[in-house]
């Protein structure tokens, strides 16, 4: 269903087409939000599509290690969270093609194990193949870093052995006993510009709330900043890209993070890689949450800025860490918008409020797509039914602190140019987060 954003009514597909602008001063359900997509280079997993690891799940299976590993330390990263806020719900994971890489195999007698998939990971991967009593059958067991993760029984020839989730087996013949044969020749490869680019082709259709991107490729920091934006303005996909040392992106789709962060067990991130957390907190808060000074967990640790240096970095639109008290927190939950005009004035520089934006712009595009399109007359009794699904969603929000005095009249639903559209006209006042107090103390003689 095509939907985005709308200056005039001429629209050819039918669509919820949405527009965003500011003010001074069957019912709709608000939907969830947690979802982060990424591109990450890794040493194990399919490669080329996307896998959906929800939060608490093992992610062995996804990326070849546990989640306390360094190695899936940006999954740990994404799903943790704040203090205060949840981290990400699901992470739509996608390895990208490398130049170079290379399954990881080993041979014993007429036995070939290779590794389910490319990367250093199956360099870990070993097989023992033991005689049983009977002295004509073999167990056959794949072991990886020294644990047993697939044992299989009574195996006379290779052609009895089933494939398992690390290895394949190939070769014809009886098998024959091995006290342990290492695969090896597993390479990771190296991940170019154009892997980025097929990624964004094949994570379009998808719906997330966050992009993540953790290098530092200015071409693929570009590709990713126009591929945000045009989800926002012609698929009608509200999300947000979170990347790093970027240089001025000014815009309220893309939050610019420049803060490294060092962890409570000694572990360095650069920015880049603190894009992981940023992007999984930012997914994960609500429409009526804020992460401005929202504590990093397990973080001690940041490069720290002269008070001139974080007002600077602030008015330029970026994302910066602070620490005090043992604690690393957010100094301000923002984007790198500071470009404002009469409609993206400057209430839309705050991630809270582009939470709110997003989340009622995807919800009334999914639900009014999935239920309303091709089904509700366009006469006043159908105009009258948008309007109420409207309203009571809107109030629903209210109730929960994402908006305040809002009335049923500030929803309009009144007839399009054409005999098939209508025009939905709301205005919502934000609430924001307390983040500046300003106190004056008397003392009387």
């Amino acid at each position: 269903m095509p939907g985005g954003t709308w200056t005039s009514q001429n629209k050819v597909r039918p669509g919820v087409y949405i527009r965003f602008t500011s003010t001074q001063g069957l019912g709709l359900t608000v939907g969830e939000r947690g979802v982060v997509a990424i591109c990450e280079p890794m040493s194990w997993g399919p490669v080329g599509s996307v896998q959906t690891v929800e939060a608490g799940a093992d992610t062995t299976p996804f990326c070849g290690y546990d989640i306390t590993s360094p190695n899936a330390r940006f999954l740990q990263q994404i799903f943790l969270g704040t203090n205060r806020t949840a981290g990400a719900s699901k992470v739509l994971l996608y390895r990208p093609s490398a130049s170079g890489s290379a399954q990881a195999k080993a041979t014993a007698g007429a036995l070939t194990a290779t590794a389910l998939y490319p990367g250093v990971r199956g360099n870990a991967i070993s097989i023992v193949i033991t005689e049983e009593a009977d002295e004509e059958t073999f167990t056959v067991t794949t072991v990886v870093d020294g644990s047993a993760v697939d044992e299989q029984t009574g195996i006379a020839a290779v052609s009895d052995l089933e494939p398992n989730a690390w290895v394949s087996w190939s070769g014809t013949g009886a098998v024959t006993a091995t006290a342990g044969t290492d695969l090896s020749g597993g390479s990771d490869g190296t991940v170019e510009t154009a892997a980025y680019s097929a990624f964004l082709g094949v994570i379009e259709p998808y719906q997330f709330d966050i992009l993540i991107y953790d290098g530092g490729d200015a071409t693929v920091q570009a590709a990713m900043t126009s591929f945000v934006q045009r989800m926002n303005e012609e698929n009608g996909q509200y999300c947000q890209l979170v990347a790093a040392n970027l240089t001025n992106p000014d815009s309220r789709y893309v939050v610019n993070v420049m803060s490294p962060v060092t962890l409570s067990d000694g572990t360095e991130l650069t920015a880049q890689q603190v894009c992981w957390w940023v992007g999984g907190a930012e997914a994960g808060a609500m429409y009526n949450e804020s992460l401005t000074n929202a504590t990093y967990p397990n973080a001690v640790s940041t490069t720290m800025m002269t008070n001139a240096q974080y007002i600077a970095a602030l008015n330029a639109g970026q994302l910066v860490l602070s620490a005090d008290n043992g604690r690393v927190y957010v100094e301000q939950d923002i984007n790198s918008l500071v470009t404002y005009t009469t409609d993206i004035t400057e209430v839309y520089r705050y991630n809270r409020t582009m939470r709110l934006a997003n989340t009622i712009a995807n919800d009334l595009y999914r639900q009014f797509s999935a239920n309303y399109l091709g089904v509700v007359d366009n006469n006043a009794q159908g105009r009258s039914m948008f309007q109420a699904a409207v309203v009571g969603y809107l109030l629903d929000i209210q109730a929960n602190n994402g908006i305040q005095n809002f009335t049923a009249e500030d929803v309009t639903v009144e007839p399009g140019e054409a005999i098939n559209a209508i025009v939905v006209n709301l205005s919502v006042q934000p609430v924001g987060s307390v983040e500046k107090v300003y106190i004056t103390i008397s003392m009387d003689a």
